[in-house]
């Protein structure tokens, strides 16, 4: 009996040990990370009301030429470096001549013979007339001898012309600088076959340089062409440069809907390089309307609670925190949903997945372009 109990003891005690063991398993589930959602946001922009606003861009030459050979052939001398500052007329690439001096050479050869045949026939032609004129020759054959005599001028004329294009083809194994600049790129090596039209060398030129920058499509109606601006160079910090407003573009450019906007300096400077970061400053003046900060339609939401928009804080580089915003909205227009109340100046609006984030979420934030 003794022995009976100590078994059914044993028993009760494992059967504790396991109980236990099961609920410490399952009171220590895993965590379940959190997802990180990715969304795309943009940043509004008051309309209307006079502000100034900057926007980045770089330095570029006010003319660029892609210099090419205008025959193929081996490079065979390449004196042209980048940075180098170059005079009208400079060499700045060789092709090896030697198939076009040949080319010459035997132009000139044909050009000779073309020559002999044509005295030839014309002294044939000259001894006709005086015997035709003696009544010692028919009139078919002084013809024929007239047609010898033009169809050698012909000839010459022919090899002339191939002569003259040999030499020009020669010519063109010579590249020149066709203005004062300096070289931004060389993008061949010496001993390179190139091509009829492949770009060689790039040259910029022009005392003035230009900036290029993107403006919003909120704001590009109200960038004229001729409007004077103010551009700042980062390697400058010292100095500020007026521009002049002179082209300004009637299509956006990548993703980010913004319209390409070229302002070029009314001053020179040698300090200010092609490629050189650059601020351009905008002024743009009131109109009667005021402050108008518009959205895109998906940008809001409504519930229970009313109408409302995410806008996001970051918080990271990549990374920011959602913040429900309650809005008032005004009259939808061909430009978005017009904001009355809610949203100021430069917040940054989730223009994506508004419908799957919540307030306080942390979120990836994507980059123009990104998808």
């Amino acid at each position: 009996m003794k022995q009976r109990s100590s078994t059914r003891v044993q028993k009760s005690r494992s059967l504790t040990v396991l109980v236990g063991t099961l609920a410490i398993g399952c009171s220590e589930a895993p965590e379940v990370e959190e997802v990180v959602r990715p969304v795309r946001y943009e940043a509004v922009l008051a309309t209307g009301g006079s502000r100034v606003r900057e926007f980045s861009g770089a330095a570029q030459a006010g003319l660029r030429s892609r210099l090419s050979f205008k025959v193929a052939g081996t490079v065979l001398r390449l004196p042209a470096q980048v940075g180098d500052s170059v005079a009208a007329g400079q060499l700045l690439a060789r092709l090896d001549p030697a198939d076009y001096e040949l080319a010459v050479r035997e132009a000139v050869a044909g050009l000779s013979q073309a020559t002999a045949q044509e005295r030839r026939a014309g002294a044939d032609y000259q001894r006709a007339q005086e015997l035709w004129e003696n009544n010692n020759l028919s009139r078919a054959e002084l013809d024929a001898a007239q047609a010898a005599d033009q169809s050698a001028r012909a000839t010459v004329r022919a090899a002339n012309q191939r002569l003259e294009m040999a030499q020009r083809q020669l010519g063109y194994t010579r590249l020149t600088a066709p203005v004062v600049g300096a070289i931004s790129s060389v993008t061949a090596d010496v001993g390179e076959n190139v091509t009829a039209g492949q770009t060689v060398v790039e040259l910029t030129s022009g005392s003035r340089p230009e900036v290029q920058v993107g403006i919003p499509e909120q704001l590009i109606a109200q960038v004229s062409q001729g409007s004077l601006v103010e551009v700042r160079f980062d390697a400058i910090p010292e100095e500020s440069y007026p521009a002049v407003i002179t082209e300004v573009g009637v299509a956006p450019t990548g993703a980010g809907a913004t319209f390409p906007v070229i302002v070029q300096l009314t001053r020179e400077d040698p300090a200010i390089r092609v490629g050189m970061a650059a601020t351009v400053e905008f002024r743009f003046e009131a109109s009667e309307e005021g402050d108008v900060i518009y959205v895109p339609p998906v940008a809001v939401g409504e519930d229970r609670d009313g109408r409302f928009v995410f806008v996001v804080e970051p918080e990271e580089p990549g990374f920011g925190i959602t913040r429900r915003r309650a809005v008032v909205m005004g009259d939808p227009t061909l430009d978005g949903i017009q904001i009355v109340e809610g949203l100021s100046d430069g917040d940054l609006v989730v223009t994506a997945g508004v419908r799957r984030i919540r307030d306080g979420q942390r979120v990836k934030l994507l980059g123009e372009g990104e998808r």
